[in-house]
């Protein structure tokens, strides 16, 4: 016996369940906008983070290690011994330095790798320190530098 034929609607029918090649590409264009905007906002996000992460440290988490360091030795770290008076004694001031004043084995970089700049007595604080890092276009002196001012 033979299979019964198929109808015309049920044909139709089949034909339509599946997706077109136009239809396929409609979405897949959609699908490669919206991750472009995810993409770009993401990088926004990401940028804002890097900049509120170089705030918070020459704001923030150096001043207690640099606090300590004048406590102790009777000022600041000046710029010739740099941050690097934090984890190490400076020359000629061993006996005096009772560090470690940074837990870290060395001094951090700013969110783009880059040292972060130390100035004492500063130029822009003129009775403390100067702490900044060049920001994104890791050059200094420009709009986009974040200090401790």
């Amino acid at each position: 016996m033979r299979p019964a034929p198929r109808s015309v609607l049920s044909l139709a029918n089949s034909r339509r369940a599946a997706f077109t090649l136009l239809e396929i590409m409609v979405a897949l264009g959609i699908l490669s906008l919206l991750i472009g905007l995810a993409v770009t906002n993401f990088e926004g996000v990401f940028g804002d983070a890097q900049a509120s992460t170089a705030k918070l440290f020459v704001r923030e988490t150096i001043r207690l290690p640099l606090t300590s360091y004048k406590m102790k030795m009777g000022d600041y770290p000046s710029t010739a011994d740099g941050l690097q008076a934090l984890i190490t004694p400076p020359n000629g001031k061993a006996d005096q330095w009772t560090g470690p004043y940074l837990t870290e084995p060395r001094v951090p970089l700013d969110p783009w790798g880059e040292p972060y700049v130390y100035r004492y007595p500063g130029t822009k604080n003129k009775t403390g320190y100067d702490i900044f890092s060049k920001g994104p276009d890791k050059t200094e002196g420009t709009a986009d530098d974040i200090g401790n001012w």
